[in-house]
Order: C-alpha cells, then sequence, then structure tokens
C-alpha cells in the first residue's frame, strides 16, 4: 500500500469560525478524537513519502495532537486560503514526491482505501489533479462537479454562481485531492485573491489548471458520507453519531450484546470481549478493554480500566484508570479510580471509594467506605463506614492491611498503619497505632449513661416543655395517632408510657 512517490499534506490552519468557539476546528472531538487524529489515522497506512500537516490557529495544540503520528509541520500565519496553505507547505514537500494527496483536517470519515483508490486513479489517470467527489441526495452547499463528455471535469461550480440547471447536479466536491506537484507549482504561483475574502482557493487552481488543458479526473466515494465536514456544532454531532455507531456495530460483531445500543458510548481504541453485555447508558471511554463474560449495568462509566473475565459493574458506578480481576464485582454507586487493583473474587459494594489501592482475592467492602492508598490482604472484610485517614494535611499515606483481617463498623484507621493478618478490629473504633496479627483492637471510649440528665438540662436551660412533648416519653410520642414506620397511622400503638429500663452505673 506504501506510496512512496506521493506526499500528503493535511490542511489544519482554519479556526471554524462558525463552530462559535475558542478551540481551533480541526481539535473538536468526534468520536472519541480529535478531527486531525483520524484524518491521521486514515493516511498513516498508505505510507507516504511524508506528512505535512499546515497548522495556523492554535498551531502548539494542533502539533502536539499530530506530531505523535510523525507529521511535519508547517506555519500558515495569516491563514490566507487553501491555496496560500499548499504555498506554504512547497519548501517541505521539494524533492520528496511527484505527487501529494491534500485534504482538510476536519474529515473524519474518509477511509484509507478510498484514498489509495484516489491516488492510484490519479497515477493511472495521469491526470495534472484528481478530485474524490460525492453523490448526495441533497448536495446544497457544496460545489457541484461539472463533467465533460469523457468523464473529466470541466469545471467546480459554486453554488453561489450555479444556475438552477447545475444546482441539479448531485455530484459534489469534497475538497480532497491528488495533484501531480510539477503541475502545481506554476498555477499556485499565478494565483490572485480575487473574492470576498481576499483568499488564495485551492478551487482556482483547479480552473487555471483547465484553462492551461491540464487533464483534471475525478474519483467518486463509495460512501458519500466520508465526504462529510464539520463546519458547524449540528454537523459535529452527526458525524460524531456516525463514527459512535460504526463502533458499536464493530462491537456486536465480535460477540457482545448491547442492550439499547444507542445509549452506549464507546470510544474508538475500546475492547469489548464475547458474551459481554452492556446495558443502556453505559460509557466505555479511553483505553478501556473488557473481557468476556462481563457485565456492564445501566449508567455506568469505566475510563481506561481493564476488566477481566465475568466482571461485574453493578449500576452507576464510575471507574478510571483502574485493573478489575476475574470474577469481581463492584457496585451499585461505587467509585475506583487512579489505579486501584481489585483482585479476583473481590467485591466492592454501594457507595464505597477505592482509589490508588489494592484489593487482595476475596476481600469484601460492601457499603459506605473510602479506601485510599492501602493494600489489603486476600479474604479480609472491610465494615461499613470503614475509612483510611490517608492524607495528613501534606502527603498521602499508606494503610496495610493483612489477610483474613476483620475490620469492624465505622472504624478510622490513621495512616501510616499497619494492621496484622487475622486481626479484629472493634466496630467504632479510631486506630493510630499498629495492630498485631490476630489481635483485637478496641480503639473508643467507653460509654457513659447519666439517666434523668437530659431532662434536668432542659429544666435548667428554660428548653421547657416545647422540647420535653417532643421526647420519648412525651404522651403524643406513644398515643394512638403515632405512625407506624410505613407512614401510616398505627392501629394497635399503644396508649401507654413506654416503661423504662433500668441503666446501671458503672
Amino acid at each position: 500500500m506504501a506510496l512512496r512517490d506521493c506526499a500528503v499534506v493535511v490542511l489544519a490552519a482554519g479556526k471554524g469560525t462558525r463552530l462559535k468557539s475558542r478551540l481551533a476546528k480541526v481539535l473538536h472531538r468526534v468520536g472519541g478524537r480529535p478531527l486531525v487524529e483520524h484524518t491521521m489515522r486514515a493516511c498513516l497506512p498508505l505510507e507516504p513519502a511524508t506528512i505535512v500537516v499546515v497548522v495556523g490557529h492554535q498551531a502548539a495544540e494542533v502539533r502536539a495532537v499530530v506530531e505523535p503520528f510523525g507529521a511535519k509541520t508547517v506555519l500558515q500565519e495569516p491563514q490566507l486560503g487553501t491555496g496560500h496553505a499548499l504555498l506554504m507547505a512547497q519548501r517541505a514537500l521539494e524533492g520528496c514526491a511527484r505527487c501529494a494527496l491534500v485534504l482538510p483536517g476536519d474529515a473524519p470519515l474518509v477511509r484509507t482505501g478510498t484514498l489509495l483508490g484516489l491516488t492510484n486513479a490519479h497515477s493511472q489517470g495521469r491526470a495534472a489533479v484528481t478530485i474524490l467527489t460525492a453523490k448526495l441526495d441533497d448536495p446544497t452547499g457544496y460545489g457541484r462537479i461539472l463533467r465533460k463528455r469523457d468523464g473529466s471535469v470541466a469545471a467546480i461550480i459554486e453554488e453561489k454562481a450555479a444556475s438552477a440547471e447545475l444546482r441539479a447536479i448531485r455530484e459534489v466536491n469534497s475538497s480532497i485531492y491528488v495533484f501531480t506537484l510539477e503541475k502545481l507549482w506554476p498555477v499556485l504561483a499565478h494565483l490572485k485573491p480575487q473574492n470576498v475574502h481576499r483568499e488564495l482557493y485551492l478551487t482556482d487552481a483547479i480552473a487555471l489548471l483547465d484553462s492551461r488543458g491540464e487533464c483534471i479526473l475525478a474519483e467518486v466515494a463509495p460512501d458519500p458520507r466520508e465526504i462529510l465536514g464539520c463546519n458547524t456544532r449540528a454537523e459535529l454531532a452527526h458525524v460524531d453519531r456516525i463514527l459512535r455507531e460504526n463502533k458499536r456495530a464493530e462491537a456486536m460483531e465480535a460477540g457482545a450484546t448491547l442492550c439499547l445500543p444507542e445509549t452506549i458510548l464507546i470510544d474508538p481504541d475500546v475492547e469489548i470481549g464475547p458474551d459481554t453485555v452492556i446495558e443502556p447508558g453505559v460509557q466505555l471511554l479511553g483505553a478501556t478493554r473488557v473481557g468476556p463474560g462481563c457485565t456492564v449495568r445501566a449508567g455506568s462509566v469505566l475510563v481506561d480500566t481493564v476488566l477481566e473475565e465475568g466482571v461485574v459493574v453493578k449500576q452507576n458506578c464510575h471507574i478510571a484508570g483502574s485493573w478489575l480481576g476475574a470474577g469481581v464485582q463492584v457496585g451499585p454507586f461505587a467509585h475506583i479510580r487512579d489505579g486501584a487493583e481489585l483482585r479476583a473474587g473481590s467485591r466492592v459494594g454501594n457507595f464505597v471509594e477505592v482509589k490508588k489501592s489494592t484489593l487482595g482475592e476475596g476481600v469484601k467492602a460492601m457499603h459506605l467506605s473510602y479506601l485510599g492508598d492501602a493494600r489489603i490482604g486476600p479474604k479480609s472484610n472491610i465494615g461499613a463506614g470503614t475509612i483510611t485517614c490517608n492524607y495528613d494535611g501534606v502527603r498521602k499515606n499508606p494503610t496495610t492491611i493483612g489477610a483474613h483481617v476483620f475490620v469492624g463498623s465505622g472504624t478510622e484507621l490513621v495512616a501510616p498503619v499497619n494492621v496484622g493478618d487475622g486481626a479484629y478490629i472493634a466496630a467504632g473504633s479510631t486506630i493510630t497505632e499498629d495492630v498485631p496479627s490476630n489481635a483485637l483492637a478496641i480503639a473508643r471510649e467507653r460509654q457513659v449513661t447519666k439517666p434523668g440528665w437530659a431532662a434536668e438540662h432542659r429544666k435548667q436551660t428554660g428548653a421547657g416543655a416545647d422540647v420535653a412533648k417532643d421526647g420519648p416519653s412525651a404522651r403524643s410520642a406513644v398515643s394512638s395517632k403515632t405512625a407506624s414506620p410505613n407512614g401510616q397511622r398505627g392501629p394497635k400503638a399503644s396508649r401507654k408510657p413506654a416503661r423504662r429500663k433500668k441503666v446501671s452505673r458503672r
């Protein structure tokens, strides 16, 4: 497929005024990538002699996208049209190629095979320029292709200059061309800015080539959607929809089940194994890889995350930059992030956050906990409301919990701290010192109960009857008007005051 005598020139200098954005047009994202990256990926397999990207608006940011693909960049400043952009690339192209494939940086749907067919048609036809065209049901807004009887191109007629008869032509210009450079440079030198914008246009160069009797050919794109550009927000959304549909179709073809696929967002680099089920409203972003036999339930978002075989992600979880081993279950409403590693068979439940932590095989942390900068050994149980207090205001500190540890509910582990294998931590403890293996740690104040203290306090402070009326000893609290737990009036509610239990003093 290598095009050793053909260079690629990507025109990526424009601002994109119609997008009404501070961001350069080619940096807007569709299908999970910047527009210009789609163009680069379509060109790379051609193995051209060189790739030159003409940059201008937000040049540094555009360079950051294209240079990792091996592209050279040239600056167009000021931006004076497509013809002027190619003149800026002339020095970079001299001596390296016989022809140049020229395409805009906002053509994200064009395919490598189509570009290869265009360059082959150009070479075989010995043309000065070959134009990629498309036949549209609604050609409004595009320049029309007027052909001669022999099938070559007579002219490109811009819509505003076309008669009603010419506007009925459905074949349109895509702004993707292959030029023979020795034919192109002389006519570019003679271009004049004879338009309202005072710019130099490549379409004028094509008219000059025709006036000199040069051969101008056109090749029709196999899929007319390939030429779609992104000049407005609506066009961005339309192209994004097409790219997303293509990715979902690819996933289903590979054996994944997508429930209401139109609601599921899958980035282009995502991999999904067979027999995996993806429910509605899921987003799979970045370099996420989902193994076979997984289930990702509704509303969950996975970013740059790996799920091994048989993982279940319940509803409304957010997982970023993490690895989940075989058979792991998380959620609902779990937040797993920043390099977290959940090993085989571990379970993380509702409203649990795991950050930069490793959970060993079979670990359970089922309710309302925060586990940050922690290493937890196999088969340990983390009770509800457990917090690793990892941040001291300056640095993050580690917590290490051994294997088969039982951490009671409401425990705070003030890092740095270590808990040995087989240890128990009593519920409600604040652990500030290491706990040896197989020890029981209790770190809480003994409860003190003072009967009657609250009533005496109210009496002394003047809170008085209004507060007492709402207390558990008030007659209204135990009357027949008392509501049952489900909100209804309890028909069998006792009218007698509740008998107080004796509380011993210690």
